[in-house]
C-alpha cells in the first residue's frame, strides 16, 4: 500500500479559463466589492438611526445587510482579490476548512431569511391589522435567531462529511475557493456519501424554501387581487416586488449550480460570482436606497451635500 502525504494547505487555481484576465477582473470585482460594502453600510446606519425604521421589515433587511456586508461575500472575494492581484493562492487546511463552513452557513441562513421575509409579507399583505401583534419583537427575534441556528446546524454537517475524509493526493482546488464540488474530489476515499449529503441538502433545502415562499406569495397575490382600488394594489404589490427580485437573484444560482447533473467549470464559477459577489451588491438597491424611508433617514444622518449623489440614482 503507497504511503501518502496529509495534505496540510491547498492550492486555489482561481476562476477557471480566466487566464490574462486578472487584472481586469481585479478592478471588476474589487468595484463590486466596495459598492457592497457602501450600499450594506447606508443601509444598516438608517435602520440604526431611524426609529420609523424600527419594524420588522427592516429588522430583517438589517440581518441581510449584516450577512451582505461582513459576512457572505467577505468569505469568498477578499482571497479572490488576493490571488487575481498575484500574491499566494496558498490557503491553510483551517483556512479551507473555515471557508466552507462559513460560505454554507452563511448561505443557508440567508435563504432561510428569505423565506422569513417571505412571511413576513405575508402577514403584512393577509393580515394588515394585526401585524405588529404578530410580529412582535418576540417573535422577530426567535425567527431571526432561528435562522442563524439552523445555517449553523447545516454547515456543520456539510463540513463535517466533506472533512472528516483524508486529503493526502493532490493539493490543487479547481476553482476560487473551497466549496464542497471542488474539494470532495482531492479526497483518498470514497466520497459517495458527502455528496449524496451535499447534493440533497443544498438542493433540496433551496427548493423547499423556495416552495414555501412562492405559498406565500400565492396567498398574497390572492390578497392584493381583492383589494377594490388601484392605488391600494400597487402599494401593496411595491411591498413584494423588492423582495421578489432578490428572491430570483439568491436562489436562481444555488439551484442551478447545485442541480446540474454535469456542471460546467465555467457556468459554475460564474454563477457563484453572481451570487457571492452581484447579489450582495444589488440588494442594496433592490431593497432601499430607492425606498422613500431609508433615503429620508440617511438624509437626516448625512450632510445634505453627501447624500446627493445616493439619492440621485
Amino acid at each position: 500500500m503507497r504511503n501518502h502525504t496529509m495534505v496540510t494547505e491547498f492550492i486555489l487555481l482561481g476562476i477557471p479559463e480566466t487566464e490574462g484576465l486578472e487584472t481586469a477582473l481585479l478592478f471588476l470585482f474589487s468595484s463590486f466589492y466596495f459598492c457592497t460594502l457602501l450600499g450594506n453600510v447606508l443601509i444598516l446606519t438608517a435602520i440604526v438611526a431611524s426609529t420609523r425604521l424600527h419594524t420588522p421589515m427592516y429588522f430583517f433587511l438589517g440581518n441581510l445587510s449584516i450577512f451582505d456586508l461582513g459576512f457572505f461575500s467577505s468569505t469568498t472575494v477578499p482571497k479572490m482579490l488576493l490571488c487575481l492581484s498575484g500574491n499566494s493562492r496558498a490557503i491553510s487546511y483551517a483556512g479551507c476548512v473555515s471557508q466552507l463552513f462559513f460560505y454554507h452557513f452563511l448561505g443557508c441562513t440567508e435563504c432561510f431569511l428569505y423565506t422569513v421575509m417571505a412571511c413576513d409579507r405575508f402577514v403584512a399583505i393577509c393580515f394588515p391589522l394585526r401585524y405588529m401583534v404578530i410580529m412582535n419583537h418576540k417573535v422577530c427575534f426567535m425567527l431571526a435567531t432561528g435562522t442563524w441556528m439552523s445555517g449553523c446546524v447545516h454547515a456543520t454537517i456539510l463540513t463535517s462529511l466533506t472533512f472528516q475524509l483524508p486529503y493526502c493526493g493532490s493539493d490543487k482546488v479547481g476553482y476560487y475557493f473551497c466549496d464542497i464540488p471542488a474539494v470532495l474530489p482531492l479526497a483518498c476515499k470514497d466520497t459517495s456519501l458527502a455528496q449524496r449529503v451535499g447534493f440533497t441538502n443544498v438542493g433540496l433545502l433551496a427548493l423547499i424554501c423556495f416552495f414555501l415562499i412562492l405559498v406565500s406569495y400565492t396567498c398574497i397575490g390572492i390578497s392584493i387581487s381583492k383589494i377594490r382600488s388601484a392605488g391600494g394594489r400597487q402599494r401593496a404589490f411595491s411591498t413584494c416586488s423588492a423582495h421578489l427580485t432578490a428572491i430570483l437573484c439568491a436562489y436562481g444560482p444555488v439551484i442551478v449550480n447545485y442541480l446540474q447533473p454535469n456542471p460546467s467549470a465555467l457556468l459554475g464559477a460564474i454563477i457563484q460570482i453572481l451570487n457571492n459577489l452581484v447579489t450582495p451588491m444589488l440588494n442594496p438597491l433592490i431593497y432601499s436606497l430607492r425606498n422613500k424611508d431609508v433615503k429620508s433617514a440617511l438624509r437626516n444622518v448625512f450632510p445634505k451635500k453627501t447624500f446627493l449623489e445616493v439619492s440621485s440614482n
